[in-house]
């Protein structure tokens, strides 16, 4: 991914208004993320965790969808496996982020769902750059350029679903 500037992100944005993509909280370090391991911008804001957004670059352009967290809960260990990138978490390390559709669906209170990794590290864990500790990543016989497609092609779908 190329490094992306401030108002290109919040321009990005399918699924909330320009007021509110204007007010949300940018990652403070979008000068040293490592943008040619990235498939797709990802982060938490850090004034309210459960709100995530991600940006990824299509054939259209910028698509930025802001997410909602589903609220973890306690009890037992558990683990849980990202949809996008199959890596697997203990404990709260896969989160069920929501998106509300873009357009007039949206509007109306219909979102869409994914597990994906709670930090949106997606595109470092299928690289081998971050690790999920012991059994984190799965042994594939796929080369790292297929684990990359199936991600981004999971990605892509789930976008799909929040553009409509």
């Amino acid at each position: 991914m190329r490094p992306l500037s401030e108002r290109e992100i919040r321009a990005s944005f399918v699924n909330c208004t320009k007021g509110e993509a204007k007010r949300l909280a940018l990652p403070t370090d979008l000068s040293t993320r490592p943008w040619d391991d990235l498939d797709f911008l990802g982060w938490r804001d850090p004034s309210a965790p459960q709100r995530a957004h991600l940006v990824v670059e299509s054939g259209d352009g910028l698509v930025g969808v802001a997410l909602r967290s589903a609220s973890s809960y306690a009890g037992r260990p558990r683990r849980g496996m990202c949809s996008l990138c199959l890596t697997t978490h203990p404990g709260d390390g896969v989160s069920l982020m929501t998106a509300r559709k873009a357009g007039r669906s949206g509007q109306q209170g219909d979102s869409v769902g994914v597990y994906i990794c709670a930090d949106l590290g997606c595109s470092l864990y299928v690289r081998g750059k971050k690790d999920a500790g012991p059994g984190g990543r799965l042994h594939e016989s796929l080369t790292l350029e297929e684990k990359i497609d199936r991600t981004t092609a999971k990605l892509t779908g789930f976008l799909d679903r929040v553009i409509g």
